[in-house]
């Protein structure tokens, strides 16, 4: 994602709803991984002045918030797509294509793993392990399974979620 796509989203967040979704933890600063999951499941991520808000509304140091927030590989602290790609990398996908799979859909949509698309259309990620060995090499796209793929197939895959 370009820092102007992550620049835009940063001025559009609404933070006025920040006290609503934190006023049940509002002084239980015990409470940090549930204030913050609530948060980042209405935004989606953890955007910069939400945090602060919940610093400044909690009265809990920013610092510490970041910490958790960055500790915890459930945090995002960047916007993800609405469609977040998941590649697995596990021995029986990798075995079968799941690289080959992988470049292409980094060609595909101009991303590389770990990224989003401008348009906060797809996220790509790269996963130890789907669980999906017999359809291997599989990809989910949130919660479908895509198997026995071949890079013939990415595109027409992708276009599907548009």
């Amino acid at each position: 994602m370009s820092r102007e796509t992550e620049a835009v989203m940063t001025e559009q967040i609404d933070i006025t709803a920040i006290e609503e979704i934190i006023e049940p933890y509002i002084k239980k600063k015990e409470m940090v991984i549930p204030v913050l999951q609530k948060v980042q499941e209405h935004f989606g991520y953890l955007p910069r002045p939400a945090i602060e808000e919940v610093s400044r509304l909690m009265r809990i140091p920013l610092s510490r918030l970041y910490g958790v927030a960055t500790f915890y590989a459930q945090f995002k602290m960047k916007p993800r797509g609405k469609y977040i790609i998941r590649v697995c990398k596990g021995t029986a996908c990798h075995i079968q294509g799941s690289p080959k799979i992988a470049e292409r859909i980094e060609e595909t949509l101009g991303i590389q793993s770990g990224e989003t698309t401008d348009d906060l259309r797809f996220t790509l990620e790269e996963v130890a392990c789907i669980g999906a060995c017999a359809l291997a090499p599989v990809i989910m796209i949130n919660d479908d399974p895509h198997g026995r793929l071949t890079p013939d197939k990415i595109k027409s895959i992708l276009d599907s979620y548009k």
